[in-house]
C-alpha cells in the first residue's frame, strides 16, 4: 500500500498507533480479498465488496496522514 510514500509510512508506524492500527487492519483486510480471489476463503460477493470498501476508507485515511505528515516535515 502507497509503496512511493516507504520512508513516510515507516515514521508513521512508529510514532502513531492510529496509523499502525490502520495500516495493520488494511494489510489484513486485503489478504483477506487475495485469498478470497484465489479460492482459499469463500466470501460472498457482497462481504468482498464491503471488504474491498474498507480497505478503500482505509487506505484514504492513511493518504491523508502521511500527506499531513509530508506537510509537517518540510
Amino acid at each position: 500500500m502507497l509503496a512511493e510514500y516507504r520512508d513516510e509510512i515507516s515514521a508513521l508506524k512508529q510514532s502513531n498507533a492510529h496509523f499502525a492500527k490502520i495500516f495493520e487492519k488494511h494489510n489484513e483486510l486485503d489478504q483477506q480479498a487475495k485469498d478470497a480471489d484465489e479460492g482459499r476463503l469463500y466470501l460472498s460477493d457482497a462481504e468482498l465488496e464491503t471488504i474491498k470498501k474498507e480497505k478503500l476508507l482505509l487506505k484514504d485515511e492513511a493518504l491523508m496522514m502521511i500527506l499531513e505528515y509530508r506537510k509537517s516535515q518540510q
